[in-house]
């Protein structure tokens, strides 16, 4: 394959996630940073840019700029991604979308299920790809897991749990720090704080394992550092389309946590586990028999997992090869676009629009449920019911 020119908005200088879509993004040789508008400050996006390479003629003041200066060239940008603020990725990315790029979105995709029902449509009419980062469903031990739900060696699905937990903002007296506050600020992070930022992931990943749907759920929330708005701890009950039992608990005051990130599948044949902080390694334990090591790069792993394992085993590779893992898919599936090839099945597990839809709605359904007391109600938007 070629190479592709990739474009960022947002990510700048000390930004939490640019490096790490840096890195993956030419991991493995697939895309170029060609274009960027980098930071909210145009000078110093403009900067920033040029120390990584970017031609100063495609170091651009801000998302419109590059909009307009890319949609016409020839050797314009196959994929850009929006790393920007929360309540700016709708705007931004439905103007991509309808300019005819294909977009990464970081999560959440839109602030509103209106949204989000808006950019599933804008993607389709476009025939745009439109994919939103929820990395964590890259790792090869993940894609694995799916695999062996899919091709049915947990047997029939009962019940999943999921966390999302760490106590990094278990001081009380942070409202002043600016990385924190934003996430329990209504007008910044939206109706929700950690289910919104951290929960979402899980349940992503949920039904990601589960090639599944997240159809009604129940929802308890709380403020446990008083002077937030938001939450900063949640449990939600749930069940999916298949009939799974879920149960996902996502924390920002669990101290003792770190990223706190983990999934077990328990299946009438057996039960899987995995954990972000040991990525490598899934354990299975099959009914009335010991607990197995599943590795990562190991032999007889499925080809979903072994085509993303690119280091011996026993090697981590960690989150920003995650993020490249997509990025992978990504490539496979733009390639296709151009040449009207059809994707291999294993390039199409990428999260799109769809999932990013699903969870904003599901978010907003947690939201409606903790205000009445825990109410289970549907977690699917309109559009898909």
């Amino acid at each position: 394959m070629r190479r592709l020119n990739w474009g960022m908005v947002g990510g700048g200088e000390g930004s939490q996630i640019g490096p790490a879509h840096r890195m993956g993004a030419m991991a493995d040789g697939h895309f170029t940073l060609a274009a960027g508008a980098l930071d909210h400050n145009p000078d110093a996006g403009r900067a920033f840019a040029q120390t990584l390479g970017i031609a100063a003629d495609r170091a651009y003041g801000d998302w419109q700029e590059m909009l307009a200066g890319e949609k016409d060239r020839d050797d314009r940008i196959d994929l850009v991604t929006i790393a920007t603020p929360n309540a700016t990725h709708y705007e931004i990315t439905k103007a991509f979308l309808e300019a005819g790029f294909h977009v990464l979105c970081e999560k959440p995709m839109t602030m509103t299920v209106g949204q989000g029902e808006d950019i599933v449509r804008t993607a389709r009419s476009s025939d745009r790809i439109c994919a939103v980062n929820y990395a964590y469903s890259a790792y090869p031990m993940i894609r694995h897991m799916r695999h062996m739900v899919s091709t049915g060696e947990l047997g029939a699905i009962r019940c999943l749990v999921a966390n999302f937990s760490h106590g990094h903002h278990a001081a009380g007296d942070d409202a002043d720090n600016p990385r924190v506050r934003w996430r329990y600020d209504p007008t910044q992070a939206g109706v929700s704080g950690q289910m919104a930022d951290c929960g979402i992931h899980a349940l992503h990943l949920a039904s990601f394992v589960l090639d599944d749907e997240v159809e009604t759920l129940s929802a308890d929330f709380a403020s446990c550092v008083s002077s937030r708005v938001l939450e900063d701890d949640a449990m939600v009950n749930f069940r999916t389309a298949k009939g799974t039992v879920g149960r996902l608990w996502t924390s920002t005051v669990a101290l003792g946590r770190q990223h706190g990130l983990d999934i077990q599948v328990f299946g009438e044949k057996g039960g899987l586990r995995w954990a972000s902080e040991q990525p490598n390694q899934a354990f299975w334990t099959p009914l009335g028999g010991r607990t197995e090591i599943i590795e990562k790069g190991e032999a007889g792993i499925s080809e979903m997992a072994a085509r993303l394992s690119r280091v011996p085993i026993a090697h981590p590779e960690g989150f920003p090869l995650a993020v490249a893992n997509i990025y992978i898919d990504l490539a496979e599936a733009i390639h296709a676009s151009k040449t009207g090839a059809k994707l291999a099945n294993a390039a199409n597990h990428f999260p799109k629009a769809e999932d990013g839809l699903r969870s904003m709605a599901a978010v907003h359904a947690a939201v409606d449920s903790a205000k009445a007391n825990g109410s289970w109600v549907d977690a699917r938007p309109p559009m898909f019911r």
